[in-house]
């Protein structure tokens, strides 16, 4: 049984609150999970205790048993140290979109061919 550490959201429409589970990596998001291991209040502001809660003695059992923290749990056990830093690689993110680097391009050659003219 493939087993993931992973968000179960609840709350409203428009308003998150996030329960962080144990489940089995078939079941439905919000659907069956074995047991719920803290939360995560998005609304809330980052530098406060509340926004994510975490039962780590019961994280590192279902670590130690072979669960897969999903992304975005993984940041969070990384922030509370229960996992080694990893380095991420999103070398796309840095890059400006099409129509920007069309218009350095356009900018680019203009400026070469005014320096062109300048030398004659």
């Amino acid at each position: 049984m493939a087993m993931k550490i992973r968000l179960a959201r609840g709350g409203s429409k428009k308003r998150p609150f996030y329960s962080i589970v144990a489940a089995d990596s078939r079941m439905p998001r919000d659907g069956r999970f074995i047991e719920k291991l803290g939360t995560y209040n998005p609304l809330l502001p980052k530098d406060s205790e509340e926004r994510v809660k975490l039962n780590l003695e019961r994280v590192q059992h279902w670590l130690s048993l072979g669960a897969q923290p999903t992304d975005r749990v993984a940041r969070f056990l990384e922030a509370a140290g229960v996992l080694p830093k990893r380095e991420r690689n999103n070398p796309k993110k840095a890059q400006p979109g099409k129509k920007a680097q069309e218009r350095a391009a356009e900018k680019a050659e203009k400026a070469a061919a005014a320096e062109e003219a300048a030398a004659e």
